[in-house]
C-alpha cells in the first residue's frame, strides 16, 4: 500500500526536471546511454551528499540495501561502483554546472526581498576563496605547489540570503584577483573583498561600471591626503579621508579619488585601514559592511562539513568538478524548499534531519512540527491486548 512519498523523493520533487533535460541535451549527456542516465547519476550524488557517503562503496551498499524503494526516487537502474565511477569520469561536468546556475537563480528569485542591512537598498556582496587540499599523486593536473595539488571554489556570495551568485572552480595556481575578470557587474552593487582582491586596474573596472567596492588597504599604500572628514571617535573611527594614488603604476590604473577609512577595533584591539569608492555611506557604515565579509567563511565552513566536497568519488577533473557542482546543488536546493515551505530551522538542522529520514515516508514540514508526526492510515484495531491495564 502507498503511505506517500519518502523525503528523498520529495526533496527531488523540487527540481526543475525540464531544465535538467535542457542542461542534458546541451552537451548530450545521454548520447549512446541505455541505463544509469544523468538524471539517475544526478540522483545517486545528491543522495551521497544529503546521507554523508564516504566512497563509491559506500554508496553501492547503502543504495542496494534500500533497493526496494529506488524506484520510487526516481532510480531505476542497477547501481554498481564502476558504473558510477564511469558516469562521473564521462558525463561532462558542465550539465551539473549549469544546472546548479538555474537553481541558483530560482533561489535568488526566492530571497529577492530579504535585507539583513537595513540602511541599504541595494545588493550586498562578498566575493573570496576556499582552498581544498588534494593529494599530488592522485591530481596531478590540479597544479598549486611543488609537494601538493589543490582546487579553489571561488564564490560570489549574496550576504543578503547567503546564496552563491556565482561560482567558478579552479585549480590552486590562479590567483584570487582573476576572478574579477569573470563577474558581471551589477549597477549600485556593493562588492566587499579582501586584500587579495587589490588590483587597481580591475577596481576602476569596477568603479566605471558603478558598482561600488570595500576592501581593507595594504600597509605599503601610497597615496595623498585630499580632504579629510570629520568622524565621531566614539564610535572607533580615527580618520575618514579621501584620497588620491601617488605610486606611478597605481596612479594610471585608479586615476580617480578614493575614499580611505581608519577604524580601532577594539575587541581585537588593532587598527583596519579600508579603502573604497563609495563617499555617500556614512564612515560606520563602511566598516560594518566589511564585518559581514565573515559570512562567506561561514559559508565555507558550511559546505566543508556538511558537504562532500573534501573526498572525492574520483581523480579526474570531471569527477571532480561533477561533485562539487553537484554538491553546490543540492545546498541551493535545500535553501530553497526552506524558504518555499518556510522552514524556520537552520540549513545545517534541515540537513541533518534529512540524513537520518532519507527514505521516512512523511511531509518534509512535519519533520519540524510540534507534534510527533503520526501516520494518517490507521489500521483496524482487530488484534487482542497482551497487557489490559
Amino acid at each position: 500500500m502507498n503511505q506517500g512519498q519518502t523525503l528523498f523523493a520529495q526533496i527531488m520533487s523540487y527540481l526543475p526536471r525540464h531544465s535538467f533535460r535542457s542542461c542534458v541535451n546541451k552537451y548530450q549527456g545521454n548520447y549512446r546511454v541505455r541505463t544509469f542516465s544523468c538524471w539517475e547519476q544526478f540522483l545517486v550524488m545528491a543522495f551521497a551528499q544529503l546521507t554523508y557517503r564516504e566512497s563509491l562503496r559506500d554508496i553501492e551498499i547503502c543504495l542496494r540495501a534500500m533497493q526496494n524503494k529506488l524506484h520510487h526516487a526516481g532510480i531505476q537502474s542497477n547501481i554498481s561502483r564502476s558504473t558510477l565511477a564511469d558516469a562521473n569520469e564521462k558525463r561532462d561536468w558542465r550539465i551539473y554546472a549549469d544546472f546548479a546556475c538555474i537553481l541558483i537563480d530560482m533561489a535568488k528569485e526566492l530571497y529577492r526581498d530579504e535585507k539583513f542591512f537595513n540602511e541599504l537598498d541595494e545588493t550586498i556582496y562578498a566575493l573570496d576563496s576556499t582552498t581544498i587540499d588534494l593529494c599530488l599523486s592522485l591530481f596531478p593536473w590540479a597544479k598549486f605547489r611543488s609537494t601538493k595539488s589543490a582546487v579553489k571554489i571561488h564564490t560570489l556570495l549574496n550576504l543578503q540570503n547567503n546564496i552563491p551568485a556565482f561560482i567558478s572552480i579552479t585549480d590552486g595556481s590562479v590567483h584570487d584577483v582573476n576572478i574579477l575578470d569573470e563577474l558581471i557587474t551589477e549597477i549600485g552593487a556593493f562588492y566587499v573583498i579582501d586584500r587579495g582582491y587589490t588590483d587597481f586596474e580591475r577596481l576602476y573596472s569596477l568603479n566605471s561600471n558603478h558598482a561600488y567596492f570595500v576592501t581593507r588597504a595594504k600597509s605599503n599604500l601610497k597615496f595623498q591626503r585630499v580632504y579629510s572628514h570629520q568622524v565621531d571617535k566614539s564610535q572607533g573611527l580615527i580618520c575618514d579621508q579621501s584620497i588620491s594614488l601617488t605610486g606611478f603604476y597605481t596612479s594610471q590604473d585608479y586615476p580617480d579619488k578614493l575614499r580611505r577609512i581608519k577604524y580601532f577595533d577594539s575587541q581585537n584591539n588593532r587598527k583596519l585601514t579600508f579603502i573604497t569608492n563609495n563617499f555617500s555611506l556614512s564612515a560606520i557604515t563602511i566598516t560594518n559592511l566589511y564585518k559581514q565579509r565573515w559570512q562567506i567563511e561561514l559559508f565555507f565552513k558550511w559546505i566543508k562539513q556538511n558537504l562532500r566536497i573534501k573526498s572525492f568519488y574520483g581523480n579526474s577533473v570531471n569527477a571532480v568538478k561533477t561533485q562539487i557542482w553537484i554538491a553546490i546543488s543540492v545546498y541551493v536546493l535545500l535553501a530553497i524548499i526552506k524558504k518555499k515551505l518556510k522552514i524556520e530551522q537552520s540549513l545545517y538542522t534541515f540537513l541533518q534531519f534529512v540524513s537520518i529520514s532519507i527514505f521516512e515516508k512523511m511531509p518534509i514540514d512535519s519533520m519540524f512540527s510540534k507534534n510527533n508526526y503520526t501516520n494518517s492510515i490507521d489500521c483496524p484495531d482487530n488484534q487482542l491486548f497482551l497487557f489490559n491495564l
